[in-house]
């Protein structure tokens, strides 16, 4: 009988690992693919921006055009416009409005429907109207109506991602390293970005409808490949269940009870405080492109790619995840990120683009910073309270609490590109200045959470204690 030392060792590291080891590692990659597709398929729009408005005098006019406004004649209508900016904070709140909106009934319906069937067709329809907006250019659609009905049905049904993986995930993986794990597969929101970014940046100077149809093609080829190999739940595969929470007597022996006893009732404060910090996240996602093209004075493809470098700070944001699991405070760490985030805003709006390694830094840096407690708050925080043991085992629960606090939150990325859209023609300070506050109010409501937490948690222990003496 050969000793297993004498086996290859890509055969001991496979073995190493169980089944169910093997299983959630690869459902982890799964999910993280599919709402990496999500985001790349978003963010076009924002790179794309620059190219539909630009300033036509420093382009070299082809000859064979008859030229009759040397300011627009390369702009696209109806973006040509001196209101450009309002335009594009239509097009903007359209799909985001649609996705606030449909993001509550989307939880509803991830409770009911197979998350398998509800993925595949969610992905499938939004490459369907990603690809739509981009083939405006090669029918040489101008009307607004058509973008912002595009935009308005990609908002509806890219609501289908969310909930659903973070359902699925959150069935895989119990409590114990969740804000790690959840941290660091959270980065698909800033990869998608960066690749999103990087794709339509190769085809926004040259056809910019290939900047939407490529991205569109991949979340579709995405939805057939969750059809074909997506598991829902450990037991579809006889692999064990996750421990997904601990007692409170446990919670507060450990010490960790700010974020456990009564943890139910966060959803409101975590939902507001993902309003805020959602607002100031989902400004740069739409906007940061067009800052740094206008302060810069950047082409469209440079600004793109610089602005790739806010969400490669936002895959740092996995630390708080990290931090949360070591401290046990999910609410004090976004509040630290939160309080240190203010500040950094202002300076990068004053400093940041005083040299290119001043950029890089604080682009980084704010990154970080913004999508941090935003990430936190989606991913673990989330899992946290949807599988809460109040909820008494219903794990697709988790879909529904999800989906509710990722709704609110997406008032916030509503309004955040609606206001930058009319504030913007005032003056970029201005705008910073309304970012900077959306961030202060974040933490004030965390702040009055934890209070609240407090309270609940005192009046637990005399619960508790009372009944020990009966």
């Amino acid at each position: 009988m050969k000793m297993k030392s004498s086996l290859a060792p890509g055969i001991r590291l496979i073995t190493n690992f169980s089944r169910d080891s093997w299983y959630r590692g690869f459902i982890l990659i799964l999910t993280f693919l599919f709402y990496t597709a999500y985001h790349l398929s978003r963010k076009p729009i924002s790179i794309v921006k620059s190219e539909l408005h630009r300033n036509c005098s420093n382009v070299i006019q082809p000859k064979d055009i008859n030229i009759t406004n040397n300011v627009t004649w390369c702009d696209w209508p109806p973006f040509d416009q001196d209101n450009y900016q309002t335009l594009f904070g239509v097009l903007d709140n359209c799909f985001l409005v649609a996705y606030a909106i449909g993001m509550f009934f989307s939880g509803i319906f991830g409770e009911r429907l197979p998350l398998r069937y509800y993925l595949s067709i969610g992905m499938l329809m939004s490459g369907l109207f990603t690809c739509l907006f981009g083939l405006g250019f090669y029918w040489n659609i101008h009307s607004l109506g058509y973008y912002a009905f595009v935009q308005v049905m990609n908002g509806l049904v890219q609501t289908t991602g969310w909930p659903a993986v973070v359902a699925c995930v959150g069935n895989w993986f119990g409590k114990g390293k969740r804000g790690f794990i959840m941290g660091v597969w959270n980065s698909h929101t800033s990869v998608g970005n960066i690749l999103g970014s990087l794709i339509a940046g190769v085809f926004v100077s040259t056809a910019w409808g290939l900047s939407f149809i490529v991205p569109g093609i991949i979340i579709a080829c995405t939805g057939v490949l969750c059809f074909f190999f997506l598991v829902e739940k450990p037991e579809d595969v006889n692999c064990s269940s996750p421990q997904h929470h601990v007692s409170y007597k446990s919670n507060v022996s450990a010490g960790n009870s700010n974020d456990s006893v009564g943890i139910i009732n966060g959803v409101v404060e975590f939902s507001l405080c993902l309003l805020f910090a959602k607002l100031v996240s989902y400004t740069f996602l739409y906007w940061l492109p067009l800052y740094i093209s206008n302060v810069a004075h950047f082409e469209a493809k440079e600004a793109g790619d610089m602005s790739t470098l806010f969400d490669v700070g936002g895959i740092l944001g996995i630390l708080a995840g990290l931090v949360s699991d070591y401290t046990g405070g999910r609410a004090s760490t976004c509040c630290v990120m939160l309080v240190v985030a203010a500040p950094m805003l202002f300076l990068y709006n004053n400093i940041g683009q005083r040299s290119l390694g001043t950029t890089i830094g604080m682009l980084l840096l704010c990154g970080a910073l913004v999508n941090g407690p935003y990430a936190l708050i989606t991913t673990a925080v989330s899992a946290d309270l949807g599988t809460h043991e109040s909820l008494k085992g219903n794990a697709r629960a988790l879909s529904t609490v999800t989906a509710i606090i990722d709704g609110t939150g997406s008032i916030g990325a509503a309004l955040g590109p609606l206001l930058a859209g009319v504030i913007s023609p005032t003056g970029w300070n201005n705008v910073f200045y309304m970012l900077i506050s959306a961030d202060v109010l974040a933490c004030l409501v965390r702040e009055q959470s934890l209070s609240v937490h407090s309270h609940r948690i005192n009046l637990f222990l005399f619960n508790a204690n009372a009944n020990q003496l009966i």
